[in-house]
């Protein structure tokens, strides 16, 4: 997958699932928006209240999956210790159902790679402490055209997908009918509130409508750009996308940082954002639970660079002692640093920290 620091940073970083972002202008550290807010911006089944963790089959397999696959990566999940970790949803995407629907108008597995039943596969999955995701489309057909939509069929789909035990809905957005995707993912929306079992709906509409603004009444995570792949901005849920059974050491280690997964799940759920940027070097940051602020200096340019920051750009009084850890090297750097901080960034690469308040 050639995962890197930075991918996972920017996979950090990038928390699309929370429709409300700190504003340029907004303390680093200020609390936008009250938790019970928040709780009723995203569909009120108690799941996703931080970003979702698991592995979707698209990026490495496309179409080419089967229940043997699934399984055996829903083990090689557990057997890395990825489980552990959080990393608990198994997704299915495009391409795991028959051509065209039952005469009753129901989706069907498809035989030929899924002979046991989704409803099977998910019990599967269940009994190794996983959850199940699967893939459908809010217009006629699928991406691949090579499965049906579930436009007009939204209640129909959701309870089917609540009766085989599916925790996880990616919703697509080809072969629409031309409607505003606010009114297609609502109705998938209103379906899953009565499905009958607590589903997270992920909505897959490529940004084309900036669902920023809306998704949020909808859903629990959201799009906002076309395909992307192990490059800089992929999202905030950790959706591992490749191969897990023949992971790297290298790339299950990236995977398994459980200092920078800990950011990412962070209970206050406030999204990080640039702070500055001068030719291609740039600081982000954002406010973390304990009054802790979580600072990345990301160097996009080719050559070794200083990047530093100072306390009050990040929501700091300039006199605060803080102890400054590195995500990467799992150690402090300073105990009792004041006023700003630096280092030396190699190109294309970045160094994460998180900055606790010393008290006195």
């Amino acid at each position: 997958m050639g995962l890197t620091m930075p991918f996972l940073f920017a996979s950090l970083f990038h928390l699309l699932w929370h429709v409300h972002q700190v504003t340029a202008s907004s303390p680093v550290n200020s609390t936008h928006r009250s938790q019970q807010a928040y709780t009723h911006s995203l569909l009120a089944n108690g799941v996703a209240r931080t970003p979702p963790m698991g592995w979707n089959s698209w990026n490495h397999f496309h179409c080419d999956i089967d229940e043997k696959t699934i399984k055996s990566t829903a083990d090689a999940i557990v057997s890395t210790g990825l489980a552990r970790l959080g990393y608990k949803y198994v997704n299915l995407d495009d391409c795991w159902a028959e051509g065209e629907r039952d005469n009753a108008g129901n989706l069907r597995a498809k035989a030929s790679t899924f002979p046991s039943s989704i409803k099977a596969l998910a019990d599967y999955v269940h009994s190794k402490g996983l959850k199940l995701g699967i893939y459908a489309d809010a217009g006629k057909r699928t991406c691949s055209n090579k499965m049906p939509g579930s436009l007009g069929h939204e209640y129909q789909d959701a309870r089917t997908f609540a009766e085989w035990g599916v925790d996880y809905l990616k919703y697509d957005n080809c072969y629409n009918d031309g409607s505003k995707p606010q009114t297609r993912y609502a109705a998938m929306s209103r379906a899953l509130r009565n499905a009958g079992r607590p589903i997270l709906f992920s909505l897959c509409e490529w940004g084309q409508e900036d669902p920023a603004k809306w998704a949020g009444s909808y859903g629990h995570t959201w799009r906002t750009t076309g395909d992307i792949n192990d490059t800089w901005a992929r999202f905030a849920p950790l959706l591992i996308g490749c191969d897990v059974r023949s992971a790297s050491k290298e790339t299950l280690t990236i995977l398994g940082n459980k200092e920078v997964i800990d950011v990412n799940q962070d209970s206050l759920g406030v999204q990080g954002r640039k702070i500055r940027s001068n030719g291609g070097l740039e600081v982000w940051a954002g406010p973390l639970s304990g009054k802790r602020v979580v600072v990345v200096l990301w160097n996009r340019s080719q050559a070794r660079a200083i990047i530093s920051v100072k306390w009050r750009e990040i929501g700091l009084s300039p006199s605060t002692p803080v102890a400054i850890r590195d995500l990467w090297k799992h150690s402090f750097v300073s105990m009792n640093k004041r006023y700003r901080m630096g280092a030396y960034v190699a190109g294309h690469a970045c160094k994460m920290y998180i900055m606790t308040p010393v008290r006195g």
